[in-house]
Parts: C-alpha cells; sequence; structure tokens
C-alpha cells in the first residue's frame, strides 16, 4: 500500500507538482474536457463538483457524476458535502480512483444556499473542521478544500489556518467574496490570497483573474502560491496553459472526438460549444438557434462544420484580419462588461435585496400551489339527504348519493337522473313517453324497442 503523503509532500510526490490547474466546474469539468484540457499542458485537473449525497443513494447519479480513465490523473474529485458521514462514504467510493478528495466550500450560487453547502458553510466552522478532520483520518489519499475570501482579511486567514489544523493538505482560494458573483463578479483579489498563503505551511492554488498564459504568472509571482486554477478561461480557451489560441474549429473537433470516445451527458457538450464558438455564434445568430435544439452529436457536429466552412470562406474572401489584435475565430477569453469593476457596498445590498425578493415570490407561489393541492385531497362532500352517510353526487338533481337515487328511481317520479345517469325502461302498461327515448341508450334502447312491439 502507498504511504499517504500530507502537504507539500502531497503536492510533489503524487500531484507531481502542479502549476496549471483546470478548476472543478458544475456539468463543464467533465471527463473529455479534462483530456483535452490536459493535451495542452493542463497539469492537475478536478471533477466538476458532486453531491455527496445523492452520489451516496442513486445509483444512476453516481454513474452520470464521476468518469475516468488511466490517461486521467493526476484527478482531485471535488463534492459538495453538509454532513460528515454521508461525506466520508461518497470519499469512500472514489478513493481508489483518484489522488485526492476536495470539499467545495466555494459555490456561491443560490441552489447552494438552498442545499446549505459551498461557500454558504463558511460560516459554519466547526462543521467544516469535523468533515476534514474526518477524512483527513478515515481516507487513504489526502482532503482538500476550495474556499472564497472574506471582506476582511484577518478572518480568512484565520479561516485558513482553522482548515490546515483540521487537515486539510492543500487550499485554493478564490480571490472573491461569497457576493462577489454574477454582475457582481469584478476583480478576484490577489493580496487576499497571498496573505493567505504566507499564513499557512500547506500547498496553496490561486483562482481568480486568469485569462491569459501571462496571467498565470503574473499571478504566481505577486502572490507565492504554488499553482494557478482557472475556470472560464479554460473554457473559452482549453490551449489556455500552452500559450496558443488555436481555432475555434480545432478545438471542437477535437472535443468532439473525445466525446465519441467518452460519452457524457449532450447538455455538457452543448454548453461547451457554445463557451468555444461564442464570438462566432455572436456573427452567426441563425446557427445560435440550430444549435440550441440539436438533439444529438451527430448534428452538433454538423454545425459545427457549418460554422468552419463559413468562417474559412471569411478568410479567403477578406484575409485573416492580421490588423485586429486577436481574430474572432481564434479561441479568446470570455471578458465580463464590468471585468475589473469593484461593486460598492450599496450596490451589493440592492442586489442581494432583489433575489431575496425574487426568491420570497417563488415561494410564495409554491405554497399557494401546495395549499391548493392540499384543499382538493382535503375536499368535503355534501352528505346525501336520504341515508345521510354516502356523499350526494355533485350533479344529482335529488341530492341523493348513486344508491339512493337508484332506489329512488324504481319507487318516485320522474325516474331519470341525468347527473347519476340513472335510466329505466320499465313500462307500466302501455304508458311509454316516446319523448324521453333520448334517456335510453344501447342496450335499453333495444329491449325499450322489443317491449313496444310486443304490445302492439
Amino acid at each position: 500500500m502507498a504511504p499517504k503523503y500530507k502537504g507539500y509532500e502531497f503536492w510533489e510526490h503524487v500531484l507531481k507538482s502542479p502549476k496549471y490547474i483546470v478548476a472543478p466546474m458544475v456539468d463543464q469539468s467533465e471527463l473529455p474536457w479534462r483530456l483535452l484540457s490536459r493535451r495542452y499542458d493542463a497539469q492537475l485537473c478536478y471533477t466538476p463538483m458532486i453531491h455527496a449525497g445523492l452520489f451516496v443513494k442513486d445509483l444512476y447519479y453516481r454513474k452520470e457524476a464521476f468518469h475516468t480513465c488511466d490517461e486521467d490523473r493526476p484527478l482531485i474529485v471535488q463534492f459538495c458535502a453538509n454532513d460528515p458521514e454521508l461525506f466520508l462514504k461518497a470519499a469512500q467510493l472514489v478513493e481508489p480512483y483518484c489522488d485526492g478528495v476536495d470539499l467545495n466550500l466555494g459555490c456561491p450560487q443560490i441552489i447552494a444556499k438552498r442545499g446549505n453547502y459551498g461557500a454558504f458553510l463558511q460560516d459554519k466552522w466547526e462543521l467544516i473542521a469535523s468533515m476534514v478532520s474526518l477524512l483527513n483520518e478515515k481516507l487513504s489519499i489526502p482532503v482538500t478544500c476550495k474556499i472564497r475570501v472574506f471582506d476582511d482579511l484577518e478572518k480568512t486567514v484565520a479561516y485558513a489556518k482553522m482548515l490546515e489544523k483540521a487537515g486539510c493538505q492543500l487550499l485554493t482560494v478564490h480571490g472573491r467574496t461569497r457576493n462577489q458573483k454574477g454582475p457582481n463578479t469584478g476583480l478576484a483579489n490577489w493580496d487576499i490570497i497571498k496573505a493567505v498563503k504566507e499564513s499557512v505551511s500547506i500547498p496553496v492554488f490561486a483562482n481568480g483573474n486568469i485569462r491569459y498564459l501571462e496571467d498565470v504568472g503574473r499571478c504566481m509571482e505577486y502572490t507565492g502560491v504554488d499553482g494557478v486554477m482557472t475556470a472560464e478561461g479554460n473554457l473559452s480557451n482549453p490551449a489556455l496553459f500552452s500559450g496558443k489560441q488555436p481555432p475555434v474549429w480545432e478545438m471542437s473537433d477535437e472535443y468532439l472526438a473525445l466525446v465519441d470516445e467518452y460519452p457524457c451527458l449532450l447538455s455538457y457538450v452543448r454548453g461547451h460549444l457554445f463557451r468555444l464558438w461564442r464570438v462566432v455564434l455572436d456573427r452567426n445568430k441563425d446557427v445560435r438557434e440550430i444549435l440550441g435544439a440539436a438533439k444529438s452529436i451527430t448534428e452538433m457536429k454538423e454545425i459545427c462544420m457549418i460554422l468552419k466552412i463559413r468562417i474559412q470562406k471569411d478568410i479567403e474572401e477578406n484575409g485573416e484580419h492580421k490588423s485586429i489584435t486577436m481574430p474572432y475565430w481564434r479561441c479568446q477569453p470570455y471578458i465580463r462588461s464590468n471585468y475589473g469593476v469593484k461593486r460598492t457596498l450599496e450596490e451589493t445590498q440592492e442586489d442581494e435585496e432583489r433575489a431575496k425578493e425574487v426568491v420570497k415570490l417563488r415561494e410564495i407561489k409554491k405554497a399557494l400551489k401546495k395549499q391548493k393541492v392540499k384543499a382538493k385531497r382535503e375536499r368535503r362532500w355534501d352528505i346525501c339527504t336520504r341515508c345521510e352517510v354516502n356523499p350526494k353526487g355533485m350533479k344529482c338533481s335529488f341530492n341523493l348519493c348513486r344508491v339512493c337515487c337508484r332506489d329512488r328511481s324504481e319507487k318516485e317520479e320522474p325516474k331519470h337522473c341525468s347527473g347519476h345517469r340513472i335510466k329505466t325502461s320499465r313500462l307500466r302498461g302501455n304508458d311509454v313517453d316516446c319523448k324521453d327515448l333520448n334517456f335510453c341508450a344501447g342496450k335499453d334502447m333495444k329491449e325499450l324497442k322489443s317491449t313496444e312491439t310486443l304490445v302492439s
């Protein structure tokens, strides 16, 4: 059995001293994409975030969520969790197939808030420490953590030290706070990452503000970290760590070939193609809708071929646009419209209030729907006025249940009840009302006609 390395021994002997790391991304760092990134100098990859509870309890989810192969190493599997025992069981299931298990403490999305995991655990230090320490004790591979920072530098440093003490063997620091997401993203704070790196004795990876290979060098020099992780930069250009910006069709062709070899969900593939072809699709909006509606890998390959032909025709007619810094058909970073703009406290609070209002309206709508369903299930029926036991028919003209209404029709007038669809054909002598024949149907109609013949 191989020894369990810790800290820098783990980083050096198991992970092979990686500097270029592909981040864990929900539904976007699956096996084919990781293999593509490794071809272009990615030295360590993380799986997409996996829900520990579902991974333990749901076999179908487990099969869909985790795939790997011999070439997919070194590999760290990331889980979101809020229960120590479930987290341990999930980690033990992947223990033989990876080099480490990571606890997600950085996801800032609303779904993480509802599920009580990710960045919304960062105020529950006792729970986090219990999860990390349990895995550190029970697993044969190291446990790592990925966090977001607090606005308070000292609190962030204390947080990192707590994780190290609990047994975290490698720490990834995303230099944004929990509130820096969507329109509030802004720049990651490398100063806080630097402070964390200087305060702990375990390896530290930095995450945030990585768009080009040059950014990796600047980040490592400024913060002193041991490696740099990228998410959005990698999605837009999987060759980022190689320093290349290849034509989009080359990356899409390579990726789709890997998908043929290692199949994954169609939604993953569609997401990657939209990111790769983003700038091209802005010029070919008719193809955007077709890609969005594609229902097979074959269709997606045809769409990529159409875009490739259009680009190559444009290059033949207009040249390679050498006057432009970056031709639109090459892989290039996604730059937010507010990239680098720091949100004020008031703006952040306003956005939070708006988000709370949206969530509140959704909850009200769900509550009303539940109330309506419950009322329908608990519907009270009026009681039959004769037996006072059974519920009366809703359309019965006599306010009776079916049994009482049928009994009444045998003894009283009028005999027919359209609400209960009771149709009698008993004749008393020659007293037949032909106007009421419309109440009779099928067998009753035949019986009535045969009786009329006998009477005549």
